[in-house]
């Protein structure tokens, strides 16, 4: 038999590693070829899922295939993230991702999985405040305020959120410590259950995002005292940031899209492209701020650093409080 010249089987050689590459990059360039599953892991109908299918949407009508919001509600979020840590790793079950992703790294001592490590970062979409909200019953028209009326009352107030360790559970402690005062946390089922009681007068405190409380603000059903990102909020420019009268607080909802470890590179970052452009586009844009965020368009390296930075800034406040899941 004759064998192939040195030139010619280093050239073939060259060409069979060359393969799985251009395989990868023509897969890429493909996706998606079938609809693809976006898991949320809350209920339809709230602000989360409202803003899941807005994402939704938009790589829907960028791609040509229905991106279908699948939700699945419960164990804190922890039941969605198991479904797409166990999906296969190919770009057609993703997870859309926020604060309870950081928050239960800590908050649960026994996960079968580790988010930082099993989830790989593909965009981020919006970040935006929560809003210290008191029922108008409440005397206090200001941070300031409600600070002295709450250590003048300790434990009189009843600080509302979606559940223990949710975003609003932990922005509220945080609150507290920083404050140092005294209210009782009162958990709900849902921010909507948390909401309702509020505006019924059952508790008087509630760190809502502005998606779900904006409306209520502007009609004068809930007085705002504070958001509580570092700068004030375009969506309610007149109302002050909490750290402006308690120095070092802040506190942000966030939002973007995850995939299983082993997603493809070139599909992360196709999907990463075409998200931000959607953060680029006037109208998707005009949305997102009409419901009180800011585009939060980062490549997957700076997301992935992003939700690092807040597992350990909660894990540090769990831990310093010692609060425990239910």
């Amino acid at each position: 038999m004759k064998l192939p010249h040195r030139r010619q089987f280093l050239h073939l050689a060259a060409s069979a590693a060359a393969l799985p590459v251009i395989s990868r990059i023509a897969r890429a360039q493909a996706y998606p070829t079938q609809p693809v599953r976006i898991i949320v892991g809350v209920a339809a109908g709230g602000p989360t899922d409202i803003l899941a299918r807005l994402l939704a949407q938009w790589l829907s009508e960028r791609l040509g295939q229905q991106f279908l919001v699948e939700n699945r509600p419960g164990a804190g979020t922890n039941i969605a993230t198991e479904a797409v840590v166990r999906a296969p790793a190919d770009g057609y079950t993703l997870l859309f991702v926020g604060p309870a992703s950081a928050i239960n790294a800590t908050l649960y001592d026994k996960l079968s999985f580790n988010f930082l490590r099993d989830i790989a970062p593909v965009a981020g979409f919006l970040r935006g405040p929560t809003v210290l909200v008191v029922n108008p019953s409440v005397p206090a028209k200001s941070v300031p305020e409600l600070i002295a009326y709450a250590k003048a009352n300790p434990g009189k107030l009843n600080l509302a959120s979606a559940g223990n360790g949710t975003g609003p559970h932990m922005f509220g402690e945080l609150f507290k410590l920083m404050a140092g005062v005294d209210m009782v946390h009162v958990p709900y089922r849902s921010g909507g259950a948390a909401l309702t009681a509020l505006l019924g007068g059952q508790v008087q405190v509630y760190f809502p995002g502005t998606v779900s409380s904006i409306e209520y603000i502007r009609a004068g059903r809930l007085r705002a005292l504070a958001v509580t990102t570092a700068t004030r909020s375009d969506a309610l420019p007149d109302v002050p940031t909490v750290g402006e009268f308690v120095p070092g607080y802040e506190a942000s909802n966030w939002f973007g899209l995850g995939a299983p470890k082993a997603t493809p590179a070139e599909i992360v970052e196709k999907l990463n492209k075409e998200i931000n452009a959607g953060l680029a586009d006037r109208k998707l844009n005009a949305r997102l701020a009409d419901l009180g965020g800011d585009v939060l368009a980062l490549s997957p390296a700076d997301f992935g650093k992003f939700i690092a930075d807040e597992t350990e800034k909660w894990g540090n406040v769990i831990r310093a409080l010692n609060i425990k899941a239910e």
